[in-house]
């Protein structure tokens, strides 16, 4: 498995960057990064869109560069970010557990944000966006998961790999997402293991709407139907695409993230 090279609040206040970027200090977490697009007036009752990007990944890669754009196009509320010790936050990158960037999420959502929001997570953003649902019920209008990753600590790893975590403190791989090796925890691993929701009900009860690619070779398409199968909501769709990969990047894979969270958006307004 090769995972994408792609409850507290914070009482710090948002800073304004020269470069169009903002940023959150914290007395005890680094510094985040983000860009908050804020709705035209008439949408401003839309529920924001926040995208999560994968492990290792950042808030420039494409499926959120799209999203972007689009949310501009349609007068919505936008939240790119980079989670501690990736893309331009503060930070050191093996210093981070699952549990550090799930609370990146409530910081910047309790302080930037106001009112709902709709979470699309892609692959690792998949299972953070689930932790962030049931730490802010209330506030999670919806879900849109792409090649949704949740539990893959369990299931992503060999035994072998496993234990070389376990007993070196980290685990290198080739990536296949670029040039520098994928590096794994021992850390991470752990808060990975402490935070599985695939073990029993996920007790969310809002829309969720899952994209998975038949053809992933990093998430077996098997885990968004268990995820499906274990969200406590009735209104869970799952979009399977036959030769679909884990980037889900291609102009018709965007075309139908496009359409998916558009739809739902729709379905919350009219609920």
């Amino acid at each position: 498995m090769r995972f994408g090279w792609p409850d507290r609040r914070c009482s710090a206040k948002p800073q304004r960057m020269t470069n169009s970027l903002s940023f959150l200090d914290r007395a005890d977490r680094p510094r985040l990064v983000y860009s908050f697009r804020r709705a035209a007036p008439e949408r401003a009752d839309a529920p924001t869109l926040v995208f999560l990007p994968g492990y290792a990944s950042d808030m420039t890669g494409t499926k959120a560069l799209a999203l972007d754009a689009w949310a501009g196009a349609q007068g919505l509320a936008m939240l790119r970010f980079d989670y501690a010790g990736c893309g331009a936050s503060s930070g050191a990158f093996e210093d981070q557990a699952l549990a550090d960037w799930r609370d990146d999420v409530l910081a910047l959502i309790d302080t930037v944000v106001s009112g709902p929001v709709l979470l699309i997570g892609s692959s690792m953003g998949g299972w953070l966006a689930l932790l962030v649902a049931l730490a802010r019920p209330q506030r999670v209008a919806g879900i849109v998961g792409i090649a949704a990753a949740p539990d893959f600590t369990m299931w992503g790893f060999s035994q072998e790999e496993k234990m070389t975590i376990l007993t070196e403190g980290r685990l290198e791989r080739v990536s296949e997402y670029g040039p520098e090796p994928m590096v794994t925890t021992r850390k991470f691993w752990q808060s990975g293991e402490g935070n599985r929701v695939l073990i029993g009900e996920i007790a969310y009860d809002g829309p969720v709407r899952l994209i998975q690619g038949q053809n992933d070779a990093d998430v077996p398409w098997q885990y968004a139907l268990e995820t499906a199968k274990q969200l406590r909501s009735a209104d869970v769709q799952l979009l399977l695409i036959k030769d679909g990969d884990h980037r889900l990047s291609r102009d018709g894979d965007i075309a139908l993230l496009l359409q998916t969270v558009g739809n739902l958006l729709a379905d919350i307004a009219r609920n």
